[in-house]
């Protein structure tokens, strides 16, 4: 009698393994190990992000001998900081715009584009002490006039990438891609919560999501008109909004959702192509300071949540600054 074997099924491919296929995936995180598990090409980080990681018990050895480093010199300090980086970018070869680190300029020099610009150099020098060439580097600014106008000049006179951030309006998009920028992170997540804090309507289907959609428009706008700044979409608050973006350029993606795509088997496919970009409707805008300022200002929600998320960023890197400094002090009484 023949024998019989069990027929192999094809082993289903995860969405995350899928959404990679089309999008380039990015970690969300300062944490190390999340790196590690999901592989991603890039990783981002924030203030608040550093904060989280800072507090984790992993990397406290990482947190003394930065206290240790820094002493009690602020500018020593924040070198010290730009260890935790250097960290990262040993979990992630390569070179931008694939497999890069970004750094974020401190949120409260956000309206102040000279330093934002020194401080910005002043960073890659650092990096550049710790054997990383600023190839590797992105330089995360707020999306602010200055702060779009620090990276056209860094972009164009030192040959730093830059990566806008709290990027809420189609106006802030536009400027960015004028001022020739690397990359932009527009943010979904915050722009659904102003939505459902401040409409009647409390749920919403992937593609009729408010940040999906702003995120979808720039998309098409960058593709038709030929900008070859990045579109990083950011700040998720569910799987259905990264699925509606597939096919954008980037997603930066959190540790938790990145673990939920890794678990869904269901079939995706291209949400956003350059080729249906093309067939858009949109119109070439050209926004100067007046214009991107009154445009801007004509968005209440991209308002209200750049100067929040600027607020908050800034918060966290005080109480960062704040720990760093309660260590050093404890270290150098303890001697």
């Amino acid at each position: 009698m023949a024998s019989t074997s069990p027929v192999k099924r094809p082993r289903m491919e995860s969405a995350l393994e899928q959404l990679r296929r089309f999008t380039t995936v990015v970690a969300d995180t300062g944490d190390f190990r999340a790196i590690d598990e999901y592989k991603p090409q890039d990783a981002t980080t924030n203030p608040s992000l550093i904060l989280a990681a800072a507090q984790m018990p992993d990397y406290q050895d990482l947190v003394e001998e930065a206290v240790e480093y820094g002493g009690a010199d602020p500018e020593r300090q924040r070198q010290a900081l730009r260890e935790m980086g250097a960290e990262i970018l040993k979990k992630i070869p390569g070179r931008p715009p694939g497999n890069s680190l970004t750094t974020c300029c401190p949120p409260r020099l956000s309206f102040d584009k000279e330093e934002m610009v020194r401080r910005a150099l002043r960073f890659i020098e650092l990096y550049k002490e710790a054997g990383i060439s600023k190839e590797r580097v992105l330089i995360k600014l707020a999306s602010t006039w200055e702060g779009i106008q620090a990276g056209k000049i860094l972009e164009e006179q030192h040959g730093v990438h830059c990566n806008m951030t709290l990027l809420f309006s189609f106006a802030q998009a536009v400027a960015c891609a004028e001022a020739g920028v690397t990359l932009i992170s527009p943010f979904v997540g915050r722009i659904l919560d102003w939505h459902v804090a401040n409409s009647d309507k409390k749920a919403f289907e992937p593609h009729e999501d408010p940040g999906v959609r702003s995120v979808t428009k720039i998309y098409n706008y960058y593709k038709k008109f030929g900008y070859k700044t990045i579109v990083m979409g950011a700040s998720f608050r569910n799987v259905g909004q990264i699925k509606a973006l597939t096919g954008c350029d980037y997603l930066t993606i959190s540790p938790k959702l990145l673990a939920e795509l890794l678990k869904d088997g269901s079939k995706l496919s291209p949400a956003l192509s350059a080729e249906e970009a093309q067939a858009s409707s949109l119109q070439k805008v050209h926004l100067d300071e007046a214009a991107f300022r009154w445009e801007h200002n004509e968005d209440q929600m991209a308002v209200e949540k750049l100067s929040d998320g600027i607020r908050k960023f800034a918060a966290d890197s005080v109480k960062l600054e704040k720990m760093l400094q309660e260590r050093m002090f404890s270290a150098e009484n303890g001697r």
